[in-house]
């Protein structure tokens, strides 16, 4: 099973069977959350014509990557209502609750007619699907890292920063994997009409099989701390700590920027702006993925016990010179984006594997599921979300240069608040 791929002997002699199945289910969720968002991002080019009428590749990916922002412009609301839901009935019943709507949206999407077919109807089933996942993830990484935290012993964040983004990144690989594989099989015209509906039945399948898995997760949340937890206790909480929720928007949202302009717009820029072949840029995202899990396992055995805060603070300090190498790439060539692509991606894995538990520990237990997944949510729809729209569009522009300027800016502003909003609140989890 995954979770024992990653599980170090020191963990395996500490964590009962009933968490490790918690984990695994809590893993999986979030593999299937990104493999879902990845997929739509990575086939976009696919997806625009098909669901808008354009004669331009280029616009017909735009509208479908704006259509991707749409999700996340929901997370804060879905952040919002099921953030405070878990605060008030427990993190089980939310973390189910996230995976139906996850999965059916993705089975819609799949089985949804074309702009040919049924005219603007395709486009507004689009956006409603969009708009449900975004509601769902919106929840569903920073509260089942929530969930995780709080599963496991004291002094094991680096550990369960290791095992939530190593499955994160499990589904990012797959994303990745599948496409590519469905682009070599099918081929470019077939994935045109039809084939990209196949990585949309995958997931849909994953998602029911994620469902069952979590039937069993224990809860975290003890009944005398559900007792007094009434919506506007939970909100005095995050009021009281609204510096730690700014600081978890830019903790977020610079990771993010990073992460959807690395797994998401140089894809999409090397398809739609530089005519890149389909197969060739799916077969080095696939590498990109790989070096994700693997450095994710790595980072998790490395960080298991230490600061998270050290780590953290100077893996966001390598994000701010490394987001420049992709002015490398400014021209048509497999090689430049290849190069581009995993020269970035060592900084890009340090920076995912931490920025969740780092976002955790700002946050009391009583209001952590509003708190964090409110800065998680702002923070994507601000920054992650409208990341692989402004870097295509910039691209077009000709003013390449503007987008890693933006991230790093990000990166400082999120150091800066990380470390005010320590000063001011402390810390929760971890040191």
């Amino acid at each position: 099973m995954l979770d024992t791929v990653v599980e170090s002997p020191k963990a395996s002699r500490q964590f009962t069977p009933e968490v490790r199945k918690g984990l695994l289910g809590l893993g999986l969720g979030n593999a299937l959350e990104w493999y879902d968002w990845m997929v739509f991002g990575l086939l976009s080019a696919f997806i625009g014509p098909n669901f808008f009428p354009s004669t331009d590749p280029l616009s017909a990916t735009l509208n479908t990557l704006a259509v991707f922002a749409v999700g996340f412009a929901f997370r804060p609301l879905g952040g919002v209502l099921l953030g405070t839901l878990a605060d008030r009935i427990g993190r089980r019943r939310v973390m189910l609750m996230s995976i139906m709507l996850m999965a059916g949206t993705t089975l819609v999407i799949a089985v949804t007619p074309s702009y040919a077919e049924i005219g603007a109807w395709a486009g507004i089933i689009l956006v409603t699907c969009r708009v449900l996942q975004g509601i769902s993830t919106g929840i569903e990484a920073p509260l089942s890292t929530s969930h995780a935290v709080e599963l496991v012993p004291d002094g094991r964040e680096g550990y369960v920063a290791g095992i939530m983004s190593f499955y994160v990144n499990i589904g990012i690989l797959l994303a990745s994997l599948v496409s590519f594989l469905c682009s070599l099989t099918l081929g470019g015209a077939v994935m045109s009409d039809w084939g990209w509906r196949v990585p949309f039945f995958i997931g849909a399948a994953f998602g029911f099989v994620v469902l069952y898995l979590r039937r069993a997760l224990p809860e975290t949340m003890k009944p005398e701390e559900l007792a007094g937890n009434t919506p506007a206790a939970v909100w005095t909480g995050v009021r009281k700590h609204w510096l730690s929720v700014l600081a978890i928007i830019f903790v977020v949202g610079a990771a993010q920027a990073y992460n959807y302009a690395w797994n998401v717009g140089l894809p999409s820029a090397a398809r739609g702006n530089f005519k890149e072949d389909p197969t060739s840029v799916f077969a080095v995202t696939t590498m990109l993925g790989i070096i994700l899990v693997v450095g994710s396992w790595i980072i998790g055995k490395l960080a298991d016990g230490k600061s998270m805060s050290r780590w953290f603070l100077i893996t966001r300090i390598l994000a701010i010179p490394s987001v420049f190498l992709m002015l490398m790439y400014v021209q048509p060539g497999i090689g430049g984006f290849a190069a581009v692509l995993l020269g970035g991606s060592l900084v890009l894995v340090l920076n995912m594997t931490l920025y969740n538990v780092v976002s955790t520990s700002l946050m009391p237990k009583a209001c952590r599921g509003t708190g964090v997944a409110l800065g998680y949510g702002i923070g994507v729809a601000l920054f992650g979300g409208t990341a692989s729209y402004l870097l295509v569009w910039l691209q077009s522009m000709q003013l390449n240069w503007v987008f890693p300027v933006y991230v790093a800016v990000l990166s400082i502003l999120s150091i800066i608040f990380y470390l005010a909003a320590r000063r001011a609140n402390g810390l929760f989890v971890g040191k």
